[in-house]
């Protein structure tokens, strides 16, 4: 798996009760606007609170960000903000090994667990990836009406050379 832009390791062992605030340098966040297919971020924050649930470890806190995206149907920029609630818990990494056609049961609490080996996990990539989830890839901006109207995206043909074509001027 390749490093994260955005790692911050944390050590299960140095946990303290006290919150934790995870920002990106400007560098990170361009690094994350490019994987996340974005124009930039100027704001990624997260506050997080660690408490220990004998070897899971619990997250919870709030995630803030302010970025542009690109319109869905205009490309045109469009400012986006988020402000929501996290809760990430970080658990063992199962030590049962699965085969490649075995069917497995998953719960819905199975779903939200974030394994981790060793003594430590990377919170940063998992604040990020909760950042990735709050994107919305189908946004639109004021102008995806002016584009619809002008019927540039006909169901009957919306490649990129019918919208060519519809600009051209009338002979």
């Amino acid at each position: 798996m390749p490093e994260s832009e955005f790692s911050r390791i944390i050590d299960i062992r140095h946990i303290e009760d006290k919150p934790l605030v995870l920002e990106p340098t400007p560098e990170e966040a361009a690094a994350l606007a490019r994987r996340f297919g974005i124009v930039s971020i100027s704001l990624l924050q997260a506050t997080l609170t660690l408490s220990r649930e004998g070897a899971n470890v619990v997250a919870k806190g709030r995630m803030k960000a302010a970025f542009v995206q690109s319109c869905a149907i205009s490309a045109e920029d469009l400012p986006q903000k988020v402000d929501e609630a996290l809760l990430l818990r970080f658990v063992p990494d199962s030590q049962q090994e699965i085969k490649p056609d075995e069917e497995i049961e998953l719960s819905d609490a199975d779903c939200d667990d974030i394994p981790y080996s060793g003594e430590r996990f990377d919170l940063g990539e998992a604040v990020a990836q909760s950042f990735a989830l709050s994107i919305d890839p189908f946004a639109e901006g004021p102008m995806a009406a002016q584009v619809r109207a002008s019927g540039l995206l006909g169901a009957e043909n919306n490649s990129p050379f019918a919208a060519l074509a519809a600009l051209k001027p009338k002979e």
